[in-house]
C-alpha cells in the first residue's frame, strides 16, 4: 500500500514528458494565431515548397535568356 518504487524485478513505467506534452497544444495555438484558415496556409507552403523543388531539380535556366549590360 502507497509503494513509491516498483518492485526489484519490474521496470518502471516510462513516464510521459509532462513539458512536451503541456507546449504542444500552445504551439500549435501560437502557429495559427491571426490565420482564418489554416488549411489554406498549409496548401499554399506545401505547393511553394514544390515548386521549390522542382526549380532546383530542374538545373541551370537555359542559355540565351535575357542579358544584362552596362554602358
Amino acid at each position: 500500500m502507497g509503494l513509491c518504487f516498483p518492485c526489484p524485478g519490474e521496470s518502471a513505467p516510462p513516464s510521459p514528458d509532462v513539458v512536451s506534452t503541456a507546449a504542444l497544444p500552445r504551439l500549435r495555438e501560437a502557429a495559427s494565431r491571426g490565420i482564418l484558415n489554416v488549411q489554406s496556409v498549409e496548401e499554399k507552403r506545401k505547393k511553394k515548397e514544390k515548386i521549390e523543388k522542382q526549380i532546383a531539380t530542374s538545373g541551370p535556366p537555359p542559355e540565351g535568356g535575357l542579358r544584362w549590360t552596362v554602358s
